[in-house]
């Protein structure tokens, strides 16, 4: 493996990843953070996958069905060609709901000839630990594991079982199909049951981006981008993942792998943001009851991140067995940083509530709630601004006074003084008005250094961090104030690494990173599209693009000088950034076509 060369399909319920030769390599049931059933990307030896094998002479290409999540691998060598369709089922009950069961689709499509294939169908229940044994039955292929727990796994076909499970050529003369269920399942599958699934499920994407606006410049990234995010969202609670996976690593042969399939208060938010912004209003309101679901207590602080299901407990453990992603141990199944103090998080969930309040004030439910935690949050921020915590990167050594966190704080009070507008509660404002102004002087006291000419990452420091462009998008600074010039060109000086950003370049817990973190690097094009660089702006989002996987995906980071995807895979946080600059730039061309249509 040489890259995250990996398509993601899924039905909000959970996700599979697929690889540019058609192998099922990752795949957790019946949700998101279940165990895996394949985890051949984290061991490729006892990881366990569904290949689908030809001879050399076939080339493979591979694309998704525009503007769906339906991913097509296509096998020809000239005389025999034929498809693999591969999704997970959803689409809208005729007695309402979704049905988005714990399956993966693959429909065999025939195109021309007799091409040949063979199967290696190879699952690995519960993270590969122990033995999965695998019986061909009247109906179906069973799989089970009688580990510490026992779990079972069922494929239908119309192909042969034995031939299947034996790895025996295969020909192929009309559509077939492979079913993976969790579930064994009532009715016995069919072909035309498999491709109505499929017909089904195409419908339901192309119904969901087609509430998605259309840009005149970078669509098709835009709409890719925004699936990915919907493919990353939990259904069931409304909670949004950060990524697909767990310990792919920022760095070949290091040690930050972590476990990403859980909910950041930060990164759902963000992402929200963008959702609601492109129009999606479910996604929003779904995820503001997740967050009021968790927060039961007026006073009960919030955890930076939740378990999709809202399990507040996310321990931390590591599967010793699996050699990891090209041998980057360790694999790590929960997250230790659940425990972690990060104060920036108020800030962006109050820009949140503030947003979808300024948006749908007049229809919104749980307005009452959404009162109330804002009252929460001001009481909580008020409490807490002056103290230091572990900020945006989640350093797991000592706390600091970082400034991206106070910045947020600013906002929590700045949203929470509009949305008391809205709402016409006035009677704290004054209050409110107060601190807020309060937490602004002490930034521009504290965080600003003369001799950098530039906010520093922290108070006192004069080291520079990424995060710390985001100031003026959140609206603490104008894009032409000297001060927000001066850290841009300072943050593009210091960490710009032939156009790709580091998050910032002092040690931290593991040493230097050596890879770049792609949503700063998105952060850094805004930043120089918004001071009026936008010729560079431009140059830089084009080549960035260009290092995004053969279907448009980015993962977490990206390496400096071979510049193949490192980090979970997909990133929620890449791709809501992709999006953000991406409707800037296509918003800036039609205003200019607007102005010269009129001069003209």
């Amino acid at each position: 493996m040489d890259n995250l060369d990996y398509g993601i399909i899924g039905n909000c319920r959970s996700a599979a990843l697929i690889s540019k030769t058609g192998s099922l390599d990752w795949c957790c049931l019946p949700e998101f953070d279940s165990s895996s059933v394949f985890a051949k990307i984290l061991d490729e030896k006892i990881g366990g996958s569904f290949e689908i094998i030809v001879a050399e002479e076939y080339t493979i290409k591979q694309r998704y069905k525009k503007n769906t999540a339906v991913l097509i691998t296509r096998f020809s060598d000239g005389e025999n060609i034929f498809e693999l369709h591969d999704f997970m089922p959803r689409y809208y009950k005729e007695d309402g709901g979704y049905y988005a069961p714990p399956e993966i689709a693959r429909h065999v499509r025939h195109i021309q000839g007799r091409p040949k294939f063979r199967v290696r169908y190879d699952p690995k229940l519960e993270y590969a630990l122990g033995v999965t044994e695998t019986y061909v039955k009247r109906n179906f292929i069973v799989s089970l594991t009688r580990n510490e727990k026992f779990d079972t796994v069922f494929l239908y076909t119309s192909f042969n079982k034995n031939a299947v499970v034996e790895g025996r050529e295969l020909e192929l003369k009309q559509n077939g199909y492979f079913l993976l269920g969790y579930n064994e399942k009532i009715l016995q599958p069919t072909s035309r049951k498999i491709y109505l699934d499929l017909e089904r499920t195409k419908v339901y994407w192309l119904n969901w981006t087609n509430r998605t606006p259309n840009y005149r410049k970078y669509n098709k990234q835009i709409t890719r981008s925004a699936i990915t995010l919907k493919l990353l969202s939990y259904d069931k609670t409304g909670a949004v993942l950060a990524a697909a996976t767990t310990s792919l690593p920022e760095t070949i042969g290091e040690v930050r792998n972590w476990d990403y399939r859980f909910c950041w208060i930060r990164d759902a938010s963000m992402v929200i943001k963008v959702m609601a912004d492109l129009g999606h209003k479910n996604v929003a309101s779904r995820y503001l009851q997740f967050i009021i679901d968790l927060i039961p207590d007026k006073d009960e602080k919030l955890q930076i991140m939740y378990g999709i299901n809202k399990q507040k407990t996310l321990t931390e453990e590591t599967l010793d067995h699996l050699d990891g992603y090209e041998g980057s141990k360790p694999v790590r199944i929960g997250n230790a940083a659940y425990k972690q103090k990060q104060n920036d998080i108020y800030g962006i969930l109050m820009d949140v509530i503030h947003a979808q309040l300024a948006k749908f004030s007049t229809d919104i439910e749980n307005g009452e709630e959404l009162w109330g935690i804002t009252k929460g949050i001001v009481w909580i921020v008020a409490k807490h601004w002056r103290e230091p915590d572990k900020g945006i990167w989640e350093f797991r050594t000592e706390d600091r006074h970082f400034t991206f966190s106070k910045v947020l704080c600013w906002v929590a009070i700045d949203r929470a003084v509009k949305v008391a507008r809205i709402l016409k509660k006035t009677r704290k404002l004054e209050t409110w008005i107060q601190l807020e102004q309060e937490i602004k002087a002490d930034i521009h006291t504290n965080a600003w250094n003369d001799k950098a000419k530039a906010f520093t990452q922290s108070y006192g420091s004069s080291h520079l961090d990424a995060s710390v462009l985001l100031m003026e998008s959140y609206g603490f600074i104008e894009a032409k104030d000297p001060k927000f010039i001066g850290t841009v060109k300072a943050i593009e000086k210091n960490l710009s690494n032939d156009g790709l950003l580091y998050r910032y370049k002092n040690e931290d817990d593991f040493g230097l990173p050596s890879s770049s973190f792609t949503i700063c690097t998105f952060w850094f094009i805004n930043s120089l599209f918004k001071i009026g660089e936008e010729d560079k702006a431009m140059q830089h989002f084009e080549k960035l693009l260009t290092y995004s996987n053969h279907l448009g995906l980015f993962s977490e980071d990206i390496d400096f000088k071979t510049k193949r995807l490192l980090g979970n895979f997909p990133q929620a946080y890449s791709h809501l950034a992709l999006i953000e600059c991406a409707v800037n730039f296509s918003t800036k061309d039609t205003e200019e076509r607007i102005l010269e249509s009129m001069s003209n």
